[in-house]
C-alpha cells in the first residue's frame, strides 16, 4: 500500500512539476502588449535584478508574475550581468525578449541632429542632454587632433571635421565618442573621390574644408552654394582679398567679443581671420561644413563673378564687376548702414 501511494505522490509530483515548467516556458515566452509607443526604462549602475524586475513591472513591462524573468535569468545566463542604460522596449515583449535586451545590453540611441556650419563649442550645445561629461571635457578632446593628423598636421582643433549628421547615441555618451563619431562621418564623405578632386584643383584636404566652412556660412541655399564658391575662387586667384564677414565674426568668437552684432571698427581688428585685412584663406575652418558646402568648394561653378550682395530675402545678387557690385548695393541695400544685422548685411563686400 506504501508503494502505491509513494508512486502515486511521484507521479503527482512530476505532473505538477512538469505542468509548472510548461507554465513557467509558456509565460516566458509569451509577448505582453505593453503602450502603443515603444517604453523607454532606465536600468542604474547597481541595482540588484528583483529591484529591476519590479521596476520593469511597475512600468508594465513586466505583467504578471516575475518568476519566469527570474527564473529565466537564473537558468539561462547565471553568469552574466544586465547592464545598466536606456532600454527601449516595443509593444509586444515577452519576458524572454526583455532579458535578452538587457543582457545583450542594447541600450536606446537617442537621434540628435548637428545642423550645417556650428562651431566646435556649438555642436556641444546640441549634444548636451546625451554626454556623460561637461564642456570642458568636450572641448578637451575638440583639441586634440590625433583623429586627423594624419592628414591635416596643421590643425589646432577638429574645427571643420565634426560632420554635421544626424547620429544616435545612448544617454550618457562620453565627449570622445561623440567626436569620434563625427570625424569619422568626416572621413567617410570626404572620400577618395574627393581627395583626388581636391589634388585636381590643387588644394589640400585642409583648404577645401576651410573654404567649406566660408561657403557654408555665407548662404544655405543649395543652389547658391557653386556661386560663392566661385567667387571665393577667382578672388583667391586674383590675389583679392576675400572680404568674408563671417571670418571676422568666427575672430571674434575666439576672442569672446562676439555680441551678435558686427560693426565697423571690427573690420579693421587685425586678426588672422579678417579676410578684409588679410589675403587667402583664413588660418583654419570657421565652423563645421556640410556635404553639399564641400562639394561646392571642389566644384566651383564656371562663373568669373568677384561679387554678391544679400538681397535680404536668404539669397543674393552675383556680380562680375565692381560698377554692377555698387548698383547692386544700392538696389538692396538702400537706407542700410554698412554694416546692418547679420540677416541684412551685404555680403562679398567691395574690396
Amino acid at each position: 500500500m506504501r508503494r502505491r501511494v509513494l508512486k502515486a505522490c511521484i507521479i503527482l509530483f512530476a505532473a505538477a512539476a512538469l505542468l509548472f515548467a510548461a507554465w513557467l516556458f509558456r509565460e516566458y515566452r509569451r509577448p505582453r502588449t505593453l503602450a502603443s509607443a515603444p517604453v523607454i526604462f532606465e536600468v542604474e549602475k547597481g541595482k540588484s535584478l528583483r529591484a529591476i524586475a519590479r521596476d520593469l513591472k511597475a512600468r508594465g513591462i513586466l505583467q504578471g508574475s516575475l518568476l519566469p524573468f527570474l527564473a529565466g535569468y537564473e537558468l539561462f545566463h547565471p553568469s552574466q550581468k544586465i547592464k545598466a542604460g536606456e532600454y527601449a522596449f516595443p509593444s509586444p515583449q515577452s519576458a524572454h525578449q526583455v532579458l535578452e535586451t538587457l543582457i545583450k545590453g542594447r541600450v536606446y540611441l537617442h537621434p540628435v541632429t548637428v545642423p550645417e556650419g556650428l562651431t566646435g563649442p556649438e555642436v556641444f550645445e546640441i549634444v548636451r542632454p546625451l554626454s556623460s561629461e561637461d564642456r570642458d571635457h568636450f572641448l578637451s578632446a575638440f583639441r586634440e587632433t590625433g583623429p586627423v593628423s594624419a592628414w591635416d598636421g596643421k590643425a589646432e582643433n577638429l574645427e571643420g571635421y565634426l560632420f554635421p549628421e544626424t547620429y544616435h547615441f545612448p544617454k550618457g555618451v562620453s565627449a570622445r565618442n561623440i567626436i569620434q563619431a563625427m570625424v569619422d562621418q568626416f572621413k567617410a564623405v570626404f572620400d577618395g573621390g574627393m581627395q583626388a578632386r581636391g589634388r585636381e584643383i590643387g588644394m589640400g584636404m585642409r583648404d577645401v574644408v576651410i573654404l567649406a566652412s566660408l561657403i557654408e556660412k555665407e548662404t544655405s541655399l543649395p543652389e547658391e552654394k557653386r556661386l560663392v564658391s566661385a567667387v571665393f575662387h577667382n578672388r583667391l586667384k586674383l590675389g583679392m582679398k576675400l572680404d568674408c564677414d563671417p571670418t571676422i565674426i568666427y575672430g571674434l568668437k575666439l576672442e569672446g567679443g562676439y555680441d551678435g552684432r558686427l560693426r565697423t571698427h571690427d573690420l579693421i581688428r587685425d586678426s588672422p581671420y579678417n579676410t578684409y585685412l588679410h589675403a587667402g584663406l583664413p588660418p583654419g575652418p570657421i565652423c563645421n561644413p556640410g556635404r553639399e558646402s564641400l562639394e561646392a568648394a571642389l566644384h566651383p561653378a564656371p562663373e568669373n563673378y568677384l561679387y554678391f550682395v544679400s538681397k535680404n530675402d536668404g539669397s543674393h545678387h552675383f556680380s562680375r564687376t565692381l560698377a554692377e557690385h555698387q548698383l547692386a548695393v544700392r538696389a538692396f541695400q538702400k537706407n542700410k548702414l554698412r554694416i546692418p544685422p547679420k540677416s541684412q548685411k551685404p555680403r562679398g563686400n567691395i574690396s
